[in-house]
């Protein structure tokens, strides 16, 4: 399947665990595997996977699945994803453990309670599903163990060791697909970071555009880890989910050319699709105190950077009128939550070049 601009879509890595787990079952119950595998997703797609190892022995079956996640940059794309099924005790349902490569959930505010393994609900009611119209009907009493080879590594380039979920990936996918670029896994990740942070109590959390800025926040207020925000581009995402789900204060923090895009309104920072304006810039000098000639040097500067430069040279504090309109942008943004906000400024090097709302 591809997308109308030609991308082909890729799978979560919760459909290619209900694959796998669908062609362990069959073996488990027939003594062979199908190959390919026919899974349906929640949309009643119907994808087939072709299996990339599979093991029978006595009371379990195994198989495995290499991920394709398309034209996505998936850090979990070609992982070697695994199932081992065996019957579990008589009454007990499905239940799931997390084999190696595999995330345990240690902290609350997840939609998992502490001590589960990291596959997701959705996943789950897949899995289940998939075993149950397998046994005619009649959910089984069976064991699926979900395994990721180098998954613990994997984890490091995730959101996981901050959301508390050690030892591997999570299992993850509500409709099956992975949609090229659409950036779901990281706005979703925001959306659970908030969820750890409320769960474990802070008031204060930090929105940051970068490692730079999120170093920067948390020697500015002394914030753990678990109440930083790595938002990226999405300062959208972090504001509609904190309208919906408030802490009482948000610092968003960041470079002078993402949050002079927030500061003109924009709430997706990504530099294909917002741009830095520099009239609006010079505009903002102006009204800063900057005379003509400033407004009209800024107004031919190469980038926000270089604006930036030019009005430090001339005494005007761009970079905190940048930070007072950032500032209303989030607040129109979260409307009536009971949020305050702040917002840290930098440049290049991380100093701080202006500054809006509670110090």
């Amino acid at each position: 399947m591809t997308t109308p601009s030609g991308l082909r879509y890729g799978w979560t890595t919760g459909a290619c665990a209900t694959a796998a787990t669908a062609a362990a079952y069959t073996a488990l119950l027939t003594g062979s595997f199908p190959d390919p595998v026919r899974i349906t997703l929640p949309k009643g797609q119907q994808p087939a996977f072709a299996l990339a190892r599979e093991q029978l022995g006595d009371g379990w079956a195994s198989a495995s699945i290499v991920k394709d996640a398309g034209d996505d940059p998936d850090v979990t794309h070609g992982a070697l994803i695994t199932a081992t099924v065996r019957p579990g005790p008589p009454g007990s349902g499905v239940g799931f453990v997390a084999g190696p490569g595999v995330g345990t959930v240690t902290k609350p505010g997840l939609p998992l309670a502490v001590g589960e393994p990291a596959i997701n609900p959705v996943p789950r009611r897949l899995m289940t599903a998939a075993v149950t119209e397998l046994a005619g009907g009649t959910v089984p009493d069976l064991v699926i163990e979900i395994s990721v080879a180098g998954g613990e590594e994997i984890a490091k380039h995730t959101w996981n060791p901050r959301l508390g979920i050690l030892g591997g990936i999570s299992i993850l996918g509500t409709t099956g697909i992975v949609v090229p670029y659409s950036c779901a896994a990281w706005i979703d990740s925001i959306r659970r970071g908030i969820d750890v942070a409320r769960a474990a109590g802070h008031q204060h959390v930090a929105g940051c555009t970068g490692s730079t800025s999120e170093k920067v926040a948390a020697q500015l207020y002394g914030l753990p880890e678990d109440a930083l925000l790595d938002m990226g581009d999405f300062a959208g995402a972090v504001l509609k989910y904190l309208k919906r789900n408030p802490i009482p204060r948000l610092t968003i923090a960041g470079g002078i050319g993402k949050l002079s895009k927030l500061a003109d309104g924009h709430l997706d920072l990504h530099s294909g699709r917002s741009q830095v304006d520099l009239r609006f810039l010079a505009e903002l000098a102006r009204s800063a105190g900057g005379r003509a000639s400033v407004a009209e040097e800024v107004l031919a500067a190469n980038s926000a950077l270089d604006a930036l430069q030019i009005c430090q040279r001339a005494g005007v504090p761009i970079g905190d009128a940048i930070a007072d309109r950032a500032r209303q942008t989030a607040e129109q943004a979260l409307g009536d939550a009971p949020v305050a906000v702040d917002i840290v400024v930098i440049d290049r090097a991380g100093a701080v070049v202006g500054r809006a709302g509670r110090a």
